[in-house]
């Protein structure tokens, strides 16, 4: 990855290339058993309710991840890719059946401890990238903690995220100043800040060129690789995936056969 990024001119200084060498080391939570499944659904439903009508998104889903793999799901639109992003990251509540994540369900979750999973366990990467438009890119990186304060270790970890990802000159930018594919990788830098065990990328690379596509997927397979998180994307695009890749197809709120 490295070599990578110097071949095309976004080159880290010795800080950067220490952080990446500490994430490399960095053990996972200590909540994840070795060899374990990180994900486990258990007949899993999702109903809205539009108007007098019921429109089921997701129907019974059943399917277990193991820790540390890197997932697409893959579906027509209207299939249920994002209503299962949303379930996951806990954005949504399903209307029957269970959601395990690391051992721990969902469903028992307070309010407070589901806020909490959001902000310290799952990296949300989107293809809006939810950037603020007001704030520099470090804040951006920065958004999660906000609300409980940041220190300046935190700040100074933003900031060195940054330069891994190719941005150590573009650390006070605004969105408008960055490209599409700098505003993704801020994301993404968001996302490496939490060491989260979960990583929920919808549509990550869709507003994106090819080749700032193939950056965006480097660095998420890097995370996994580094972290040992689960990366799980929605994606209506099968270019990047892998041999060892796992695939969930969804159609009509079903797993495919």
């Amino acid at each position: 990855m490295l070599d990578e990024w110097s071949r095309r001119g976004r080159t880290l200084d010795e800080h950067g290339k220490q952080l990446l060498k500490t994430l490399k080391k960095q053990e996972f939570s200590t909540q994840q058993l070795a060899g374990s499944d990180l994900i486990q659904l258990q007949d899993v439903s999702k109903t809205y309710r539009r108007g007098p009508h019921e429109v089921a998104a997701l129907r019974g889903l059943t399917f277990e991840l193991p820790s540390a793999s890197f997932a697409f799901v893959l579906g027509p639109s209207g299939s249920g890719k994002s209503t299962l992003l949303q379930l996951l990251g806990a954005l949504d509540e399903p209307t029957s059946g269970e959601i395990t994540i690391a051992g721990e369900r969902l469903s028992g979750m307070s309010a407070s401890q589901r806020n909490t999973y959001r902000r310290e366990q799952v990296g949300f990467v989107f293809q809006s990238f939810n950037l603020l438009s007001n704030l520099s890119a470090v804040d951006n990186v920065l958004v999660p903690f906000l609300p409980s304060g940041v220190s300046a270790t935190l700040r100074s970890r933003a900031m060195e995220l940054l330069k891994v990802v190719g941005l150590g000159g573009r650390l006070d930018h605004r969105p408008n100043q960055l490209s599409g594919g700098e505003q993704q990788r801020v994301a993404i830098a968001r996302a490496l800040l939490k060491r989260p065990k979960l990583v929920l990328a919808d549509e990550p690379t869709g507003e994106l060129d090819s080749q700032t596509g193939a950056d965006v997927y480097r660095l998420l397979r890097d995370l996994r690789d580094q972290q040992q998180a689960t990366v799980i994307v929605v994606t209506h695009d099968p270019t990047f995936i892998q041999p060892d890749d796992q695939i969930l197809r969804l159609r009509d709120g079903r797993l495919a056969e």
